[in-house]
């Protein structure tokens, strides 16, 4: 079944564009503060990186929702939506000196930390500015994910995070500076997470480091499990909104708390990436020697990850109805990594047709690039056509 579009007004646009669906995005929303509020101390903050769109942010931001921020321009990109500093975390294993007085000047809820000498330097920083940042140390808890390598962020060879044989040394650290304060734990383990058994994992490394943690007298405020959640590539109708359900529920039995700590989400590409698609024209049907290529006007430079990650995304004909055909769908990059996808079932294509490229919401407008020297997708949502 193909998804519902306004395709009589999208003939009138320059394509590609992508389209943001923005009553599923509140009905996904809407679904987060549900099952969230059945667990008390629960706080979620939308991962900016998954999408920047200021229409998208402000429709989170009505929400409630806080922001996972991973640079000072989604810092900036936050605040402009509106959302309260002190909802806003920030994560990222290479902060600038800019980017951390920025996060201090708008006195924002935490500093997810991933090393030592990152930890001196928001100490010096605050120091200057006459304040106390708030700090939650990210961990690496070299618990592994079942899913794509390029995404996988909790192995011990990642980048990410403070060893956990570093873990006593840096909480003496922590404890000697004058300008930072320890109110948390930071855990994330990667992204497009399907199977819950490694958010069990991930709760039985935690439950562990609490553990080593109270036996030095140390209980944090704050336990930061990061994002993950994944979604369904292959059925964008059939389940247009992850489970969430399933999701808060594992980490409510599964993660044992002190009393009185808060547990913080960092969800991004479960919250947005259903609701937005790539919207493309075809250019030219190409018949090679064993196979027909649709060349769209889309490329790589319009949605990487098919290119970056191998990624699966649905593919759907808007304009035909005449029976099925089998193409791989290109884009016009001087690149043989321009691929959407190969054999592709799609009503017959002709020049012109409209293709949508599902469930890019997230990691497609926002990785965008110039590359060819072609110009950024613009963004439509559904209320621009209403």
């Amino acid at each position: 079944m193909k998804g519902t579009f306004p395709v009589s007004r999208f003939q009138a646009l320059e394509t590609p564009f992508y389209y943001y669906d923005t009553q599923l995005l509140r009905h996904t929303l809407t679904c987060v503060r549900t099952e969230c509020a059945k667990y008390s101390k629960y706080a979620v903050h939308y991962a900016v990186k998954a999408n920047a769109n200021p229409k998208l942010l402000a429709i989170i931001r009505e929400s409630g929702l806080g922001a996972d921020c991973v640079s000072g321009g989604e810092i900036r990109a936050a605040i402009q939506a509106g959302m309260p500093p002190q909802g806003i975390v920030f994560a990222g294993v290479g902060k600038a000196d800019w980017e951390i007085n920025l996060g201090l000047s708008h006195h924002i809820f935490c500093f997810n930390v991933e090393s030592v000498p990152e930890l001196e330097i928001i100490d010096e920083l605050a120091g200057k500015q006459n304040t106390i940042a708030q700090v939650a140390l990210r961990i690496n808890p070299d618990v592994g994910a079942h899913t794509h390598a390029n995404i996988t962020t909790g192995l011990k060879e990642n980048k990410f995070g403070i060893n956990l044989n570093d873990l006593d040394m840096v909480l003496d650290k922590t404890s000697a500076l004058k300008h930072v304060r320890l109110v948390g734990l930071h855990f994330h383990i990667g992204s497009q997470i399907l199977d819950m058994n490694d958010f069990v994992s991930l709760c039985n490394r935690i439950n562990e480091i609490q553990e080593h943690l109270y036996n030095r007298r140390i209980i944090v405020d704050h336990i930061n499990v990061g994002g993950g959640l994944g979604v369904d590539y292959q059925h964008p109708n059939r389940q247009s909104v992850p489970d969430f359900a399933s999701y808060f529920a594992t980490f409510h039995k599964h993660l044992r708390l002190r009393p009185k700590q808060f547990v913080h989400f960092e969800p991004g590409r479960s919250i947005v990436a259903q609701c937005g698609s790539l919207i493309s024209r075809v250019l030219y049907v190409k018949q090679g020697a064993n196979k027909q290529f649709a060349i769209l006007d889309a490329g790589m430079t319009d949605l990487i990850r098919p290119a970056l990650y191998q990624a699966y995304h649905k593919i759907e004909n808007l304009t035909s109805e005449e029976s099925m055909e089998k193409y791989d769908v290109v884009g016009p990059i001087c690149e043989s990594s321009d691929v959407f996808g190969k054999a592709v079932d799609l009503n017959k294509a002709r020049r012109g047709d409209l293709i949508a490229i599902r469930s890019a919401g997230a990691y497609g407008e926002i990785m965008a690039s110039g590359y060819n020297c072609r110009p950024l997708p613009k963004g439509y949502t559904s209320e621009d056509f209403l």
